[in-house]
């Protein structure tokens, strides 16, 4: 909204305003004026006349006081009429301001409290899967989209304890701070065209410059330019189809196993790959790597198979099967396939839900 619209409806205000008190007070002066030389009107001062106005223009008309000629009672006509008139713009006013509050929480103006949630913007088909993969391994999630018909669907889906949706335009920064996306610990830029998404990363990246973005590529070519973009990850969807099938094609068996760990574990006895973060309490935090993965292996029946480091420059860097004589220390992440029963255990033990933690810099 311009400053010159502000100013004018500022003074259209002001303008209204200025009008009715200026009617008004010509009102209570005419009712002022024909009663006087009424000997049974009470209604020939200013005090009793502002007094029966405002009564009767509240309606709650005490009937102590009333116009005793027949000019008095048509002016008294226009305040009971004023008063009906009052109490209807009231009431609309009050419906559409309860039904405006209800609408913008709806659609996600009120904002959300998520902290260490992922955030999606774009929304179409593939989003659908993606949040039910997130939702299934406990992790909440704010939507962003920009069809109203979107938002009722998704709403009708998922509870709002999980998912959070919010309708904005894509380019409405202020707005879109509405998901907490200062506070998500991934935001997946879920958009058709790969140079929108591009572009559009450079743009948010400005704003939210502490942001982590994951995108999906048509084109796998586009990878380091995604990367040099400021993109934490990147997944080329023909990439990982292309190699799925083959294994499929050759090694079967790997390729059923590969599918079925990177989906959640949906019962104790599916196993899955978790990322758990170590903790300053955990008690794996100082020892070596051998040590940890024969301990987990022993008491929980879960292969340590990887661990993510920061590097001196404070970038992660995932290691697969490390040597043995490797410290774990905190900030790490550990990279374990497990069941669901175990996964239970190490909840616990470890004290953190699974996935990354959005990282406090400041």
């Amino acid at each position: 909204m311009s400053t010159t619209f502000k100013k004018n409806a500022s003074l259209r205000l002001f303008l209204l305003i200025t009008l009715v008190l200026v009617i008004y007070f010509a009102l209570v002066w005419l009712l002022v004026y024909v009663e006087k030389d009424s000997g049974q009107s009470a209604l020939n001062n200013y005090q009793n006349a502002f007094w029966y106005s405002l009564v009767t223009l509240t309606t709650v008309g005490y009937g102590d006081i009333f116009p005793a000629t027949i000019w008095g009672r048509y002016i008294s006509l226009i305040f009971i009429l004023t008063s009906i008139g009052i109490f209807g713009i009231l009431i609309g006013q009050l419906t559409t301001l309860m039904t405006t509050i209800k609408e913008n929480k709806k659609l996600g103006y009120s904002g959300t409290s998520f902290t260490n949630h992922a955030v999606i913007i774009g929304w179409n088909e593939f989003g659908w899967h993606v949040v039910d993969q997130l939702v299934g391994v406990g992790r909440r999630v704010s939507i962003i989209t920009n069809r109203k018909d979107d938002v009722e669907l998704i709403r009708e889906k998922y509870s709002p304890k999980n998912v959070f949706v919010l309708f904005s335009d894509y380019n409405n920064h202020e707005l879109i701070k509405k998901s907490n996306i200062e506070e998500a610990t991934i935001v997946f830029v879920n958009m058709l065209d790969d140079t929108d998404k591009l572009v559009y990363v450079l743009n948010l990246k400005k704003v939210f410059p502490e942001t982590e973005f994951v995108v999906t590529l048509e084109n796998g070519d586009l990878k380091n330019t995604f990367l040099a973009a400021g993109v934490s990850n990147t997944i080329s969807t023909q990439e990982i189809s292309s190699k799925l099938l083959a294994s499929y094609m050759f090694e079967p068996d790997v390729a059923t196993y590969s599918e079925s760990v990177l989906s959640y574990a949906k019962s104790d006895s599916d196993y899955d790959i978790k990322q758990l973060i170590i903790t300053p309490n955990n008690p794996y935090n100082g020892k070596a790597y051998q040590d940890v993965f024969f301990d987990l292996k022993k008491r929980y029946n879960s292969v340590l198979i990887g661990i993510t480091k920061r590097d001196k420059f404070g970038q992660k860097k995932l290691i697969k099967n490390p040597l043995g004589d490797l410290k774990i220390n905190t900030g790490d992440y550990l990279i374990i396939l497990l069941n669901g029963k175990a996964f239970k255990l190490l909840k616990r033990i470890f004290g953190v839900e699974e996935g990354a933690i959005k990282d406090r810099k400041k």
